[in-house]
């Protein structure tokens, strides 16, 4: 009897901790019995058939590497039918009785689609801005915050000599998470996420004149990207204060380096449930933190769920910010 098949993808922007769950995934679907497959550029290599056998060796030492071994791309063609029916004619060639798709969302509508085609799929959380509505966690989260944090504290040095005012720009087009978080852990004077709208003038400018007259003379404001031009939210802070400010914009910084020992472990527990999840011939399923534990939901739930962003936390950060 042929032994059963699985593949595994890594999609969309990379984040770290991508390699601690393809190893998970091979390890654990070798320990399973599977023949265990990696495909190379997402979904870019399905279609091109770029896949190849690995066996344990083929993930050792992996673990405590940021990006992702399997490479990653976003696929223009795999978002067109005929794409995905290639895809699909791959996969049936291969006889593989899965798929497991490490990524964000766009990865999870195109592990929908491809199940819809009748290839099984199971997609896995990875991305640093922790925006997916249906996990608590994603992979990779945990690390870009801390070199966020790692960066600011180093900002901070400069900016209390120079008695400035400096307007740190951290990843999330449309998520604030890596900002609050970045904001509570530094001890920013401010944080200006898109969930959030303030009032500029009265949130930043007169609070800043208030702690300047009591004796404030250096301050640290966290922007999430998605907030605005950063360039333009300092030059109106330098204009209206007359304070010195300079932007420090850290970019892919935060999706690169080792995994932190959360993003480690939490990728090995969901590559693992992944596989277990196609040798008990689930399909269509994303794997999940709830509560602190992981489970999982159907791709179609999950994707239908709404993000709702922490308010509380972010009150406490103004509150500690006097």
């Amino acid at each position: 009897m042929a032994k059963r098949r699985i593949a595994v993808l890594t999609s969309g922007g990379d984040a770290p901790g991508m390699n601690a769950a393809v190893r998970a995934v091979v390890r654990a679907g070798i320990y399973f019995g599977f023949d265990v497959y990696g495909v190379n550029r997402g979904y870019s290599g399905l279609i091109d058939d770029d896949i190849y056998k690995m066996n344990l060796r083929s993930v050792s030492n992996i673990i405590g590497l940021g990006g992702t071994m399997l490479r990653t791309s976003r696929s223009a063609e795999f978002a067109t039918p005929a794409g995905i029916e290639k895809a699909a004619a791959v996969c049936r060639a291969r006889n593989f009785d899965g798929v497991i798709v490490i990524g964000g969302d766009g990865s999870f509508r195109g592990a929908l689609e491809l199940s819809r085609a009748g290839v099984p799929c199971i997609g896995i959380p990875g991305t640093i801005d922790n925006d997916i509505a249906c996990t608590e966690y994603t992979i990779g989260f945990d690390t870009a915050i801390n070199t966020a944090v790692q960066m600011t504290d180093k900002i901070r040095d400069t900016t209390v000599s120079h008695d400035r005012c400096c307007v740190i720009e951290v990843m999330g087009r449309h998520c604030g998470d890596i900002a609050i978080q970045t904001a509570l852990a530094v001890g920013a004077f401010a944080v200006l996420v898109p969930e959030i709208e303030i009032d500029f003038e009265k949130d930043i400018i007169e609070k800043m004149r208030e702690a300047d007259s009591k004796g404030k003379k250096h301050f640290i404001i966290v922007v999430a990207e998605g907030v605005g031009n950063t360039q333009e939210i300092a030059y109106r802070i330098r204009q209206e204060t007359g304070f010195d400010t300079t932007v420090t914009i850290l970019g892919y910084v935060q999706r690169g380096g080792a995994p932190t020992q959360r993003d480690r472990t939490v990728a090995g527990l969901m590559g693992y449930r992944a596989v277990e999840l196609i040798k008990n011939g689930e399909d269509c399923r994303v794997v999940v933190m709830k509560n602190g534990a992981i489970t999982d939901l159907e791709i179609g739930e999950a994707l239908s769920m709404k993000r709702v962003f922490d308010r509380d936390k972010y009150k406490i950060a103004r509150r500690l910010s006097i």
